[in-house]
Formats: C-alpha cells, structure tokens, sequence
C-alpha cells in the first residue's frame, strides 16, 4: 500500500469573487500567498514523492511550501468548458447552474466541459502510476480532483452531501491499493499554524 497527501492550492482573487477557474491558469492573490506562508505540512512530508498541479496557482502553493513537485497535467483541476471565467452567483440568477450543482452526479457538466467521472478516468491513470512507484507521495491540486478523488475512495455518487466534508486549509491522506484503488486514511488535517 502506498500513502498519499493531498492539498488544493491556496486562494485565488477568482475564488474571491466566485468565479471558475477550472483550466484557465489563475495565479494565488496576495491573500493567498499569505494563507499559504502560513501552512504547516504534517511531519515527515517533506520526504514524500511530490507532484502538482502545472497550473500557476497550485504550483505556486507548492513552492511556498517548500516542496520541488513533478508536474502533471492529470491532475488538473476539472474543464468548465464555456461557463470557465464567469461568476456562479449570474449562472444561478439565469438558471444555467442549479443550486446545488455539487450534487447533481458524476456526470454533470457545463457546456463544453468535462465531467466528474471524466476527471476520475485520467486521475485513476495518475493514481496507479502513483501505486506503482510504491513510495509514499503528496500532491497539490485542485477541488474538483479531492472531490474525484474521494468519490473514488468511498463510492460517492455525488448525488448526496459526502460522507465527509472537503475543507479548504486541510491536506487530506489516501491509501492505494496496487492498482491505485484508493481508500481515506484521514480527511482534513488542518495545515494552518
């Protein structure tokens, strides 16, 4: 079996203002930059094998804490296709996002975009490379990834709330089968000091 840590990347002014990013390449605002300077990795996870996100703001993350991650596009964050860039709040108001989208399954997605369940298609590739290899890892990455993630490790359907809850400022612990199967070790381990 082997370990795996994983955080989302620090705040962005996008996320500020309610916006998805999804592919597009957003760097963390100051206040970001600023949460992150302000994380505390568990011990030991220095001398994890690291991996991020090539997108700006979970490299970023990454390099504020210290770590020199492999990229890999993988486990970049889930493509929102035409509704990239504009705010949640107008995509509600015009009846394009239902309230609650986040449970709407794992074959929901916007126009253009890709699907939960796509997203799980190449993160099981990455997961199993990951197995593979055998050395415990950690990865910074995106929301719609933890939430593939999870789903993977507990049979959520995203239909209903999760089992657990995703909480930002939080690295999440995974175990993998040897086919990269994986299974939650421990959610939501607070990383701010």
């Amino acid at each position: 079996m082997t370990t795996l840590l994983i955080l989302r990347h620090g705040p962005t002014a996008w996320n500020a203002e309610g916006r998805i990013q999804g592919s597009i390449d957003e760097p963390l605002s100051d206040a970001g930059r600023a949460r992150v300077a302000r994380y505390r990795l568990p011990p030991g996870s220095a001398d994890l094998r690291w991996f991020a996100s090539p997108k700006r703001r979970a490299w970023e993350t990454a390099a504020l804490l210290g770590l020199a991650p492999t990229p890999d596009p993988r486990i970049v964050e889930m493509d929102w296709g035409e509704w990239e860039g504009l705010r949640i709040e107008e995509l509600r108001a015009d009846g394009r996002m239902p309230d609650r989208h986040d449970r709407l399954g794992l074959d929901f997605k916007a126009p253009g975009g890709e699907s939960p369940r796509e997203v799980q298609a190449r993160l099981r590739s990455w997961l199993a490379d990951v197995a593979m290899d055998g050395r415990p890892a950690g990865a910074v990455a995106h929301n719609g990834i933890l939430r593939a993630l999870y789903a993977l490790a507990t049979g959520w359907d995203m239909r209903d709330a999760p089992g657990d809850d995703l909480v930002n400022g939080c690295a999440h612990l995974f175990r993998l089968a040897a086919d990269g199967t994986p299974a939650v070790v421990r959610m939501n381990i607070g990383l701010l000091e």
